[in-house]
């Protein structure tokens, strides 16, 4: 009763309102079924039901199960259409489960959701005759079973079954699609990525900014105001965390003028490329045709300063004019007549093309620039095609394959969207170019060692190989491996790569470094003859006619030998085979932890599989545990090493970097001698290679960043700008949930490596203490706003923030409204 009061009075958090006529959700009826276990065993079939109950006894049943231990699948029926939400995994509340449970299964109302949504109407069910799972990445295609392809007892296999699945997935993350393929039976329909946004300067910062051109300016020359403005620069860099990054070399007051200008000069330049930094602005609309700011937010990222913003808009005008005249010319002319002058044009070539190639002749660099602006600005048009390419497989027609790949690094291939997308030829990995970067990259991480300690060379380095950057670089990573070990591809006549080769030492000129290459399950199972490429490297340099002082691999091979371990030269480490992930985010999500060492433990224990030609009957059909040659390479680990590969997804964006590449660098630390110098463990260096917004091919030095540089940066161009916020909070429930992703991720980052306390001071006053943007999230999604609020009390409790006790207190009393509020919302759909 209270809740049809609170409906009829307009209140869009109760379900009756969002049905009802003109709600949001066009009248749709709520629909579902609570199945009893013996109804899903009729279903199923005893043999996997068996193993359902076993995995998921009575008193255990998991998630979605009412008083009745009755399984409850619900959803929105709207038309022929039925519109639910995937069921949870089953482990977010026990992660630990799935560390040790090798026969863990979908839970019962997991399995009970996808058996009905395909059961006939007739028999009870929803009689779906497709599905379409909408956004990356859902969970079916992650279950338990064969990694390369399903069997009939994989869990993917069994939930999907013959129903066709329609997988609406990002253009830019070829890397899972292809397990959304292989494993979840997918035609892919993919979608665009947001448009760009540049950082810009704001609040403090945009503050700091005109301080120092000021005093760059020379226009104050009085000894006092120069002394004033310097005083007003150190306290502004104070506070904005700038000294974090760009130091001081020497106590402020003691500082001469040559010095301080000096200082003051790498401030500004960092300034500016914090202002020019991209993020993504927003979310993308399936579907949706951009509008000019978009395409001009595109346009200005993918041509930097080559165009200018009159020439881009100049452009963007002249498109539309030419969409104008198309429009009008196809209301006049018939269709015959229209086919048939394009048809005749294939033939006549004649003085139109003559013309057209004379022009491209004499054409200038900037014509050359705005003609593929023009094509880049026409196929962005087409990204109404993604709904229909939907349409299309729903009818059982074709949607043309395209590569997956991102607009800045890949260029105008990738588009348009709305397209079946595809990755790349293993075989060919890396590329030539991929090989000119990653060998650089190598040599610009020695350097950064070599000059952090007083010479002394890394004997091992981490190296994150994840199939996403991999594809999307064509194997960058692939050649930092190579070329940190000192060796390099050999490629036969077909461009194929067939073995990798230790370079001679004495062209080397420096010892071989030794690798822990930490490969994600995706490059697990897609890559397998490049796993089996590695392998054989490692195997050849571990019993290489060299000295074990220049040669790292054979060293620590022959440790391992004394102390009677097997397989020494294993170098190659991922989760047990068919399963995914290092589970330490699911940790962090629910907060299941008490000391940060564990979050290495818990990586450690999901990566001590070993992968090569030698291991469990061959390539990445199986692994071998071998915890204790990891267990090695991690004690002498110096450096761990990761790529990313686009401006979508950062460190501070996916829960995966902080889950792998921090809890990789937290299991290193671990097992290090204390440092007598400051009574703790010896930190573990992090290599980030930023892989995007440039060619292959470009000969300039690549950048390599330490990963607390790479964090305020991206936390400060993206989280804590205000222009980013806001363009998540016009998202609505979508953009809270990102916000509050972000969050959860800080927290991971601040238990694995750290994260500076100015950062968690902007995020509570840009997010919570904030009172109009906290009624917005609290408005479109209040579980988010909870979350957000909650990770800021954890920071502080775990002791990452040093909060004063004033915001300590408003943040408790925000804890508690918000808590109310999510009780009142889910009461609503009792």
């Amino acid at each position: 009763e209270r809740r049809m009061e609170r409906a009829l009075g307009g209140d869009n958090t109760v379900a009756e309102t969002l049905a009802g006529p003109g709600g949001g959700l066009g009248g749709a009826t709520v629909k579902g079924v609570d199945m009893k276990f013996d109804e899903l065993e009729k279903i199923m079939g005893k043999y996997m039901t068996k193993k359902v109950r076993k995995a998921w006894p009575e008193k255990e049943r998991g998630p979605g199960v009412n008083a009745k231990n009755e399984m409850v699948v619900a959803g929105l029926q709207l038309g022929n259409v039925f519109v639910s939400v995937q069921p949870l995994l089953g482990v977010e509340g026990d992660p630990m489960r799935l560390l040790f449970e090798r026969d863990l299964t979908p839970h019962p109302q997991y399995c009970a959701a996808y058996e009905w949504m395909r059961l006939p109407e007739e028999k009870g069910g929803a009689g779906s005759q497709a599905v379409i799972h909408l956004g990356m990445h859902g969970t079916v295609e992650w279950l338990p079973g064969q990694p390369l392809g399903n069997d009939r007892q994989s869990w993917s296999d069994e939930m999907i079954g013959s129903m066709p699945n329609v997988y609406v997935y990002a253009a830019n993350n070829p890397s899972e699609s292809i397990l959304a393929k292989r494993r979840g039976y997918g035609t892919l329909v993919s979608y665009n990525v947001p448009p760009y946004g540049r950082a810009g300067l704001y609040l403090e910062l945009a503050n700091l900014k005109d301080l120092v051109s000021e005093y760059r300016s020379g226009e104050v020359s009085s000894s006092s105001s120069r002394s004033d403005l310097r005083e007003a620069i150190l306290g502004s860099c104070e506070r904005t965390g700038i000294t974090s990054d760009i130091e001081l070399p020497n106590d402020a007051a003691d500082l001469s003028d040559e010095a301080f200008d000096s200082w003051i000069a790498t401030v500004s330049n960092y300034l500016v490329e914090l202002e020019a930094r991209l993020f993504s602005s927003g979310l993308h609309t399936l579907g949706a045709l951009p509008t000019d700011k978009e395409l001009s937010s595109y346009l200005n990222a993918y041509f930097n300063d080559r165009l200018s913003g009159e020439e881009i808009e100049n452009v963007i005008a002249a498109w539309h004019e030419q969409q104008k005249k198309s429009k009008e010319k196809l209301q006049t002319m018939p269709d015959f007549f229209s086919w048939l002058q394009t048809f005749a044009g294939n033939f006549m070539g004649g003085n139109e093309d003559s013309s057209i190639n004379a022009a491209e002749t004499h054409a200038t660099e900037k014509d050359l620039l705005k003609d593929e602006a023009m094509r880049i600005v026409d196929l962005l048009g087409k990204n109404v095609e993604e709904i229909d390419s939907v349409i299309t497989l729903l009818d059982g027609g074709y949607v043309k394959p395209a590569p997956g790949g991102d607009l800045l690094r890949d260029g105008t291939s990738v588009l348009p969207t709305g397209r079946n997308i595809h990755a790349l030829d293993p075989y060919r990995m890396p590329s030539a170019g991929a090989w000119a970067r990653g060998e650089r990259a190598a040599q610009e991480i020695i350097r950064q060692h070599l000059s952090a300690n007083g010479g002394a060379y890394p004997e091992t380095i981490a190296v994150t190989l994840w199939g996403l950057d991999t594809i999307k670089t064509r194997g960058e990573s692939i050649a930092i491996v190579l070329a940190l070990v000192g060796a390099r591809p050999v490629k036969e006549g077909t461009g194929r790569t067939v073995c990798y080769e230790l370079i001679p030492l004495n062209e080397l000129g420096r010892p071989r470094i030794d690798i822990l290459a930490s490969l994600s399950g995706i490059f697990r199972d897609s890559f397998a003859n490049v796993v089996d490429l590695l392998d054989d490297m490692f195997e050849r340099a571990a019993v290489a006619d060299e000295s074990p002082d220049m040669n790292y691999i054979k060293k620590h091979t022959m440790e391992l030998e004394a102390g009677g371990t097997e397989r020494p030269a294993a170098r190659l480490f991922s989760n047990p085979p068919g399963d995914y992930g290092s589970m330490v985010n699911e940790v962090i999500g629910n907060g299941d932890w008490e000391e940060s060492e564990a979050l290495g433990e818990i990586w450690k224990g999901r990566n001590a599989y070993s992968y090569g030609r030698k291991e469990g009957g061959g390539g990445t059909r199986s692994g071998t545990a071998r915890p204790e040659v990891l267990d090695k390479l991690l004690s002498t680990t110096e450096r761990v090493v990761q790529e990313i590969d686009s401006v979508e997804y950062g460190l501070t964006d996916i829960q995966e970097y902080y889950a792998n590449t921090g809890a990789l660098k937290k299991a290193a630390e671990n097992r290090k001698p204390v440092d007598s110098s400051t009574g703790k463990k010896k930190k573990v260096a992090v290599s980030v290679i930023e892989a995007f917004g440039g060619t292959s091919d470009d000969s300039s030095k690549i950048p390599v960043r330490d990963v607390e540089d790479v964090l305020r940066m991206e936390y400060r161009s993206k989280f804590l700008n205000p222009k980013w916020r806001d363009a998540m909070l016009e998202q609505g429930s979508g953009g809270a949930y990102e916000v509050s992703q972000r969050m959860t991720a800080m927290v991971g980052w601040a238990a694995t490596v750290n994260v500076d306390n100015f950062v968690f001071d902007q995020a509570a006053e840009r997010y919570a203490l904030d009172e109009d943007v906290a009624n917005k999230l609290q408005k479109s999604n209040p579980e988010a706003f909870k979350n957000v609020v909650r990770r800021l009390l954890e920071a502080s409790g775990r002791g990452m923030w040093d909060a004063d006790e004033d915001t300590i207190e408003k943040l408790k009393s925000l804890y508690a409204d918000a808590d109310d509020l999510v009780e009142q919302v889910a009461s609503s759909f009792v």
